[in-house]
């Protein structure tokens, strides 16, 4: 809408409305920097999942990139679900420069496993204005040009190791298109099987039937005959 947003607000607004278009999935949610832990569990819940992704904010863990470690958390939890799709998407704006597995590694397991990865750079090209501090005058937030440096190769590599594909966000325009693609690309055909559970109740009118019929045989040798 014209106006700056940051990086992780611009990919947490994309990624609730990607989440909303896929009610029947579970989803966890990885956040990683220098560290990565399991910020929601694979769950149906996506009320309680959009209330984590709210709760992210930077600097909550320590500073660094950690591709690698990201990637192995989220095969990890999938790991322990039995289903015909898993898939993982990763985003981030930096180069691996922390954690002890390196994401080509993390790429052979999610091969091995038959996870699907698809790769996310996010940022411009070039350089990016960051926020550096404030003005002591005015209270205005200072902003200075960083390059942006994401090692696109290693994110290429991982996603076509799995089977995935790399993207390159920019804007958020960009970034909600990669979802609605990514979101096209994940649709399974499933065949719904209705069952039709039969309840005989024959056997209660029949019953009373015979029973009528032994009464009428009896009565038919009293004063009742015909």
């Amino acid at each position: 809408r014209g106006q700056r947003v940051n990086r992780i607000n611009m990919a947490k607004a994309v990624l609730e409305k990607f989440i909303e278009k896929r009610p029947n999935d579970r989803i966890g949610l990885v956040a990683f920097s220098g560290k990565a832990y399991i910020a929601c569990p694979l769950t149906l819940d996506h009320d309680f999942l959009n209330q984590n992704i709210e709760r992210l904010q930077l600097h909550m863990i320590e500073d660094g990139t950690a591709i690698g470690s990201g990637l192995t958390a989220g095969l990890n939890r999938l790991s322990e679900l039995k289903s015909k799709s898993k898939i993982v998407i990763l985003m981030t704006d930096g180069q691996n420069n922390a954690g002890k597995i390196q994401p080509l590694t993390a790429a052979e397991a999610a091969q091995a496993m038959g996870v699907k990865v698809y790769t996310i750079g996010i940022g411009t090209r070039g350089t990016a204005p960051m926020p550096v501090g404030r003005n002591p005058f005015t209270g205005q937030v200072v902003y200075r040009d960083i390059p942006v440096d994401i090692d696109e190769e290693t994110l290429t590599k991982i996603a076509d190791k799995t089977g995935g594909r790399y993207f390159r966000a920019t804007d958020d325009k960009t970034l909600t298109q990669v979802y609605r693609e990514i979101d096209a690309l994940e649709r399974s055909e499933f065949v719904e099987q209705r069952y039709r559970q039969y309840h005989e109740y024959y056997q209660h009118a029949l019953g009373l039937g015979l029973l009528l019929a032994a009464l009428s045989f009896l009565l038919s040798g009293t004063l009742l005959r015909r």
